[in-house]
């Protein structure tokens, strides 16, 4: 058998990677993405406002120098001063003549080892970056792993489960699991926050729920039980909503508990309902209370589970998706298998975000109830 192996990327040729860069023709459209970008980042409410009242030059030169601050300010101590001395040998890089006593030193244009100092603190922040990448991926790898299957199978039922992260690490949750012989378990919650702080508290949460929920029988004690956990070793400020759905094979009915999160929906043949509010979000103080509910599906009736990442979706223009939009397109899908009903309102959002940045983690999760043969 013939193999070939591709030349790692510092043995390429820099004519070559610059040719297929240029030849992608997505330059401008890149650059004003990541200019929007790092905007988004370093820039608070505040100036955004402010900002949006000026007149064009001048907002040019305030943007400007709020962006170069916040970047200076961001450096390390031994970088920031790195910087400064870059920087001053590029503006006063003339020659420079010393004449002292009977002795005479005379200096050459200093700009070229200006430019060496701000390139040595450019690799030194991408090194960092490609760490933090590294470790980012290797946590991304690790909440894959953890996701169950897309569509797992319980006899009378149909199953999509899906979550897609705002970064490389998210805080929602989509989990299945077999409680015991006929019962299964499908849970989805949404940590307060993005990116590893929050990924870290899905952890803690998926171990803690896959640890009590196969020997609680009661739901409001399991919903109970973890926010116990939580409000003892929990992280101030952080907290976590979710709803768990306990299927029974061949079963007409569900059990559910709603801590907090958004009423799942329920596509009937008549129209949507909304199920019942449930208590606080886990977590957020020890005297919460909570209740389980359980509501009867027939054969076709729909549940859709979702995270506020698919209501708070934005397109280009600043507006959400909403759940109006998510009502709109439900009553057409109903005869449609569970996972072709989570792909077309996926889809669906998709198309109206565009271009837009995701910023939100989000979740869905569709349960049907399998017509009777």
């Amino acid at each position: 058998m013939n193999t070939t192996t591709s030349a790692p990327p510092g043995d390429a040729k820099l004519h070559k990677i610059l040719r297929e860069d240029i030849s992608r023709g997505d330059f401008f459209h890149t650059v004003r993405r990541d200019y929007a970008d790092v905007k988004e980042f370093f820039l608070d409410d505040e100036r955004k406002q402010r900002l949006a009242q000026m007149k064009r030059l001048k907002r040019w030169i305030y943007t400007t120098c709020w962006l170069l601050k916040a970047l200076f300010l961001k450096l390390t101590p031994a970088r920031r001063i790195l910087v400064v001395i870059g920087l001053l040998l590029l503006v006063f890089s003339h020659t420079i003549h010393i004449q002292g006593g009977s002795y005479r030193i005379e200096t050459s244009d200093f700009s070229v080892l200006g430019g060496m100092i701000l390139l040595f603190v450019l690799m030194l922040e991408l090194k960092d970056k490609l760490l933090a990448r590294d470790e980012l991926e290797a946590g991304h790898a690790v909440q894959a792993e953890l996701m169950p299957e897309p569509s797992p199978e319980v006899p009378g039922w149909s199953l999509w489960l899906f979550t897609r992260t705002a970064n490389d690490v998210g805080g929602d949750l989509v989990d299945f699991q077999r409680l015991d012989g006929d019962r299964f378990g499908v849970t989805l919650a949404d940590v307060a926050g993005k990116g590893l702080k929050a990924a870290l508290l899905t952890a803690k949460f998926q171990a803690t729920l896959r640890a009590l929920a196969p020997e609680t029988t009661l739901l409001a004690t399991l919903a109970s039980r973890i926010n116990h956990i939580f409000c003892r070793d929990g992280i101030r400020s952080m907290f976590a909503s979710f709803v768990f759905a306990e299927l029974t094979a061949n079963s007409g009915s569900i059990r559910y508990i709603n801590a907090g999160h958004h009423p799942p929906l329920l596509l009937r043949e008549n129209g949507i309902e909304e199920s019942r509010k449930g208590g606080p979000a886990i977590g957020l103080t020890e005297s919460a209370e909570y209740y389980e509910s359980e509501i009867a599906i027939a054969s076709g009736d729909v549940v859709v589970m979702y995270s506020d990442g698919l209501t708070d979706s934005k397109n280009v223009r600043d507006e959400f998706y909403g759940l109006q939009r998510v009502r709109a397109i439900l009553p057409s899908l109903r005869t449609l298998s569970a996972p072709v009903i989570g792909e077309r309102i996926l889809h669906d959002v998709d198309a109206f975000i565009g271009e837009a940045k995701i910023f939100d983690d989000l979740s869905l999760v569709i349960l049907k109830r399998e017509e009777a043969s």
